[in-house]
């Protein structure tokens, strides 16, 4: 613990500079939370890991007059594990809450009141909005949420979706478009990891489903020319499971926040809703709600104010993107997640797959 002309500090190695009272005082000046009172006590109250990051709930208290202030904060810094092979995911996660995310309709994601990528040493550090009192995770992992709980999620990734929706900066100031050479080396390096898998998995991956692989592999320019057309995208999040996502705790009147934005990118929007129901939902569940709730967001997206994008098409973009999702439990095997969740992911796009028709698409 540190003191400085009657301020206290909790101090550790492990936190950034940021949290200095002065510095906090300045952030949430900048952030319009605090007028004429300064932060005058930082305390960490809790604190907990995640695989890539290390997340701190600090407690403030203030000296002269801060109604509004935020009584406690979250920050986010990288996990030390991981802070150099893992560096893109903290750039880019501050590039969103620094850039996009104060363009965006209020509600949609928590508040950052500050954020920083330092290049040299790949250090970084957010400073988000607290919403432990008042949100909670719709359920814990691996059980699915409620019918209640995941029309709400739905709506607000809709909400999120339109709010990008061929915006004219995305791919230019707003991520960044990869081009079908990237797309095809992209999939030469997947080739490669795919091939180590199946070798891998011997006869627990049947000659059809490795047949699908070698067909999806081989038809991959040509599916590839969806995201290629430039229309209809939005940013994505990349991770959209429902556990990234807060709803409002029971009697509260908020909105759901979406969080962790280290995958987000231009792409295809149906990529996020077959991530979150194809990739985890088992058959029988996935069945009851899938299409309601793409009928469900198919309404958002027109009351949101997207034109142009029919039910068909979304049916159409669905599909392909169910049909893509076939190459994520390889990917996560290659990064070495482990397989209670890769194998289940692969059972579970695999059904998806053959309930959906999605191989018609391959010609």
């Amino acid at each position: 613990m540190a003191r400085d002309r009657g301020i206290v500090v909790m101090t550790s190695p492990q936190l950034p500079a940021v949290i200095e009272p002065a510095r906090l005082t300045a952030a949430l000046r900048r952030g319009g939370v605090l007028d004429a009172g300064a932060v005058r006590e930082v305390k960490v109250l809790h604190r907990r890991d995640t695989v890539v990051s290390h997340i701190a709930r600090l407690g403030l208290r203030y000296v002269g007059e801060s109604a509004g202030a935020p009584q406690s904060l979250i920050l986010k810094t990288p996990h030390a594990d991981f802070a150099k092979t893992l560096a893109d995911g903290g750039r880019h996660e501050v590039a969103f809450y620094t850039k996009l995310a104060p363009n965006m309709p209020w509600g949609l994601v928590p508040r950052c009141f500050d954020g920083r990528f330092d290049e040299p040493g790949g250090t970084w550090h957010l400073l988000l909005e607290d919403l432990t009192d008042s949100h909670e995770i719709a359920t814990q992992w691996p059980l699915p949420p409620s019918r209640e709980q995941i029309v709400a999620i739905v709506t607000t990734l809709a909400r999120w979706h339109a709010a990008w929706w061929d915006h004219p900066d995305l791919g230019d100031t707003i991520g960044t478009w990869a081009s079908p050479e990237d797309s095809a080396q992209h999939m030469e390096t997947f080739a490669g990891h795919y091939d180590r898998f199946a070798d891998l998995l011997g006869d627990r991956l049947s000659e059809e489903r490795r047949l699908l692989y070698r067909r999806l592999i081989d038809q991959s320019a040509r599916l590839s020319e969806r995201y290629h057309s430039r229309r209809n995208l939005s940013i994505t999040h990349g991770d959209a499971h429902t556990w990234n996502f807060f709803l409002p705790r029971a009697g509260v009147a908020d909105t759901v926040r979406i969080f962790d934005f280290d995958l987000w990118g231009v792409n295809v929007p149906t990529n996020d809703l077959a991530y979150m129901m194809a990739l985890h939902w088992f058959p029988e569940r996935r069945q009851a709600l899938e299409r309601p709730l793409l009928n469900l967001y198919h309404e958002t997206l027109l009351a949101s104010g997207v034109t142009g994008y029919t039910r068909g098409a979304l049916d159409r973009d669905y599909r392909l993107s169910v049909l893509w999702h076939i190459t994520k439990p390889v990917w996560q095997w290659a990064i070495n997640i482990p397989p209670v969740i890769w194998w289940h992911h692969l059972e579970r796009i695999m059904m998806a797959v053959e309930d959906l028709g999605c191989e018609e698409l391959l010609g």
